[in-house]
């Protein structure tokens, strides 16, 4: 290899050291963004819900509802379900609005509540009688100021996605907590 062969060598393979400090910086300051913003921002949540078929949801909170929920994972307990309305056209879509109050655990461990309204949109084969249901999804926006205990000052929606084969509703969402 000659000299200028040898500088080009060199000097390539600084470029490329650059290059790559360059992007391992970016990718720091990126990461310490993302960070604070999850930190300060919203929190992201998922889980199962499970129906009640065991009436293993009780609490007083729940007085007067019209089906209850398990909820698994990041929240843990129990969704009281409060329809309001509810319609079916001819080709079997589905669609329900309502509230609900959520008592469950919350990120320090203590029980809490919070309250949503809800719609919900699902395809059935037979839509008078809800059976054979092909779809189904809702979006559930937390009413503000309804929070108490470990949710006080909570905000943010969650959105279930019924599992049809499994019986069960997934759910994910986001929270966020005022200081």
């Amino acid at each position: 290899m000659n000299a200028q062969q040898n500088i080009a060598t060199n000097w390539s393979h600084q470029w490329l050291r650059i290059a790559i400090a360059t992007a391992l910086l970016a990718t720091a300051v990126f990461m310490g963004f993302v960070g604070s913003a999850s930190a300060n921002g919203a929190q992201q949540i998922r889980g199962i819900g499970y129906s009640d078929d065991i009436g293993a949801c009780t609490d007083p909170e729940g007085a007067g509802a019209d089906f209850a929920t398990i909820m698994t994972g990041d929240l843990e307990g129990c969704q009281y379900v409060f329809v309001e309305s509810y319609s079916c056209t001819p080709s079997g879509v589905y669609t329900e609005l309502g509230s609900e109050i959520y008592v469950v655990e919350g990120p320090n461990g203590e029980v809490g509540t919070f309250a949503t309204t809800y719609r919900f949109s699902a395809k059935f084969e037979d839509c008078e009688t809800l059976t054979g249901e092909i779809f189904g999804r809702c979006q559930h926006p937390i009413t503000a100021g309804t929070g108490t205990g470990d949710f006080e000052g909570v905000t943010g929606r969650l959105d279930f996605k019924d599992d049809i084969e499994e019986g069960n509703y997934p759910y994910r969402g986001h929270l966020r907590f005022t200081d």
